[in-house]
């Protein structure tokens, strides 16, 4: 049996992207059994794999772990990017909360009808130059270290520029006026770990498109 974490999820980023994204980073190599049709999901849930009857879904030491951010947590308690003490963790949660709501919104604009996509993308670029980048910003400059939290990375580090990296797939400009983002996220982009994952042939998932978005449809029903 494989000591790698086993990863099932369907062959796009959804909410297992930003799992591969911090597995990567923890330098943690994984496998991938990917559902590609109907069956492939079914059968998981029949064997009892899927406490909710839903992926992602990942096997790491002995268990199957569902529920995105409780894999996140354990992965970041696993691989020390959790803090030292209850007040960073609280912190690194506070932060991974405000990444996830923006990601979010990025997620699902792919499933947006065509006729409600230009006020969609309007209204991400919105909150993302008035609201979420400038309060990443001002935590960055308000203590003038290298990582969020602890002047150490931190699963916040990576969930963030797992984030700038979307946001720049959206419109490269609306970093322009983020100098500590921007650095930021050359700094983790250069870890090792990270710039390994982070070039072509590696786990990393492309950016969704109408073929994923079939498949999705196909396998899931919605």
């Amino acid at each position: 049996m494989s000591r790698k974490p086993i990863l099932h999820y369907f062959n796009g980023r959804g909410r297992m992207e930003c799992i591969r994204w911090l597995l990567a980073a923890a330098g943690v190599e994984f496998e991938e059994k990917l559902i590609e049709k109907p069956e492939d999901l079914n059968k998981l849930k029949n064997d009892g794999s899927l406490l909710f009857q839903q992926v992602p879904m990942v096997e790491i030491d002995g268990m199957n772990l569902v529920q995105t951010r409780a894999i996140l947590n354990y992965i970041a308690t696993k691989y020390n990017l959790y803090g030292k003490d209850i007040k960073e963790r609280a912190l690194i949660d506070m932060y991974s909360e405000g990444v996830a709501d923006l990601g979010e919104m990025i997620m699902l604009l792919p499933l947006c009808p065509a006729a409600e996509k230009d006020a969609k993308v309007t209204l991400i670029r919105e909150k993302t130059t008035n609201r979420f980048l400038p309060a990443f910003e001002n935590a960055l400059k308000s203590h003038g270290q290298d990582y969020l939290v602890g002047n150490k990375l931190s699963r916040a580090d990576i969930h963030l520029v797992e984030l700038l990296y979307y946001v720049e797939e959206l419109d490269p400009s609306l970093l322009a006026n983020f100098p500590l983002l921007k650095a930021l996220k050359a700094r983790v982009s250069n870890l090792p770990a990270v710039k390994k994952f982070l070039q072509p042939g590696s786990q990393r998932k492309p950016p969704t498109d109408e073929k994923q978005i079939e498949e999705a449809r196909k396998i899931f029903k919605f």
